[in-house]
């Protein structure tokens, strides 16, 4: 009997594909007429937001694919124009991550990833762990706000991980 040995990088791109389409759910219900509405002045805009929550998993995957970040990115929010816009950033970023993970083994994955400012390391975990917390832990984060933004503005919220007051795709 021959057992097959999967990879670090399937699993978590496995995990990505399937969280993708509940990220696909979410981002359906952003309402066109409030891309420009925040809950508090502190906050991302709705249209920002959802832009960033669509972006976020190929992002991600360009950074861990360095071995040295030497200077901590500058991160935008630029903000949605349009709610159609969001599906085929979700769809590119999905397919981004994919590619430039994917043909990670597990020595890459394990190896050290570093993120330095001024020549000086502030941060250092293996490659999978990095991954992990920022492309996906970050991604479901922000996706969560989403959620709380959706049921401030009164809209649907779609099933997560399991029912919600809307949507119970357990029920018969």
């Amino acid at each position: 009997m021959t057992t097959m040995t999967m990879r670090t990088i399937d699993t978590l791109l496995a995990e990505l594909e399937q969280e993708a389409g509940t990220t696909r759910r979410v981002l359906e219900r952003v309402p066109q007429a409030h891309l420009a509405w925040k809950p508090h002045p502190k906050s991302l805009s709705l249209g920002q937001l959802a832009y960033h929550v669509a972006t976020v998993p190929g992002g991600v995957a360009e950074l861990a694919a360095l071995d040295t970040v030497p200077e901590p990115p500058v991160v935008t929010y630029p903000e949605a124009a349009t709610t159609a816009e969001l599906m085929p950033l979700l769809a590119d970023t999905v397919a981004k991550a994919k590619q430039t993970l994917g043909g990670f083994d597990d020595a890459r994955m394990a190896a050290m990833w570093r993120l330095e400012r001024g020549g000086r390391e502030i941060m250092a975990m293996p490659r999978a762990a990095f991954v992990r917390a920022i492309m996906l832990n970050h991604w479901y984060h922000h996706r969560g706000q989403l959620l709380v933004y959706l049921r401030l503005l009164n809209q649907s919220v779609p099933p997560v991980y399991g029912p919600t007051a809307d949507e119970n795709p357990f029920a018969a």
